[in-house]
């Protein structure tokens, strides 16, 4: 079964292999980072600014990571695994459930930080049955594919939780990078760290 994606370009070699990377390898790594952001963010001898500065990056990486999920990876595993459709629909559910949590952050302090952490965990393990079957059933091709536009997206993505955005194609592909943009205006107004390489930056004097 194959993946509902725009045409590929003619190509004389019917082994045609796009080039990036898998859309799975995005997800797996982007798990991994997750996982040791929600870890970090709960040392208890963490100091209160890195505190601040974690749960900054660990919600503008949920963020993306959802905001690209949304619009390409649950598309494809819902057409490609069929049997996956309910698994979606949940995890759709669980991401706004996260957003919101994540939105209603007070600072660095919140006691909710915990259960903000354990969601980002319980992600990564639900998520990891639909990428499984889909690494199956789907081309390497189809997966470079989705992961091109995985990253296309998830630079256009918005930096802060709005759980009442779309959550499904077409809207989201539309709204979220409209949204996106307003995040990176207010980032870039307030100096709001977003990246991981941005942890390590050291403060303006």
């Amino acid at each position: 079964m194959t993946v509902p994606l725009p045409p590929l370009p003619p190509a004389a070699d019917d082994a045609y292999r796009p080039g990036g990377r898998s859309v799975a390898e995005f997800v797996d790594r982007e798990h991994r980072q997750l996982c040791d952001l929600a870890d970090e963010v709960m040392e208890p001898e963490l100091a209160p600014e890195r505190r601040r500065e974690v749960v900054d990056v660990l919600t503008a990486a949920v963020s993306r990571h959802l905001s690209a999920e949304e619009q390409y990876l649950f598309p494809a595993a819902r057409a490609a695994v069929p049997a996956s459709g309910e698994l979606v629909d949940r995890e759709i559910e669980a991401d706004a459930a996260l957003l919101t949590a994540l939105k209603g952050l007070s600072g660095p302090d919140d006691p909710a930080l915990a259960d903000v952490a354990d969601r980002v965990r319980r992600h990564v393990v639900r998520v990891a049955a639909l990428v499984t079957p889909l690494r199956e059933v789907a081309t390497d091709a189809d997966l470079i594919r989705l992961g091109n536009r995985w990253q296309i997206a998830e630079e256009a993505a918005p930096t802060r939780p709005h759980p009442g955005t779309p959550a499904t194609p077409p809207w989201n592909k539309i709204v979220e990078p409209a949204v996106g943009v307003v995040d990176k205006l207010r980032d870039a107004v307030t100096g709001r760290r977003t990246q991981l390489a941005d942890l390590d930056r050291q403060p303006k004097a």
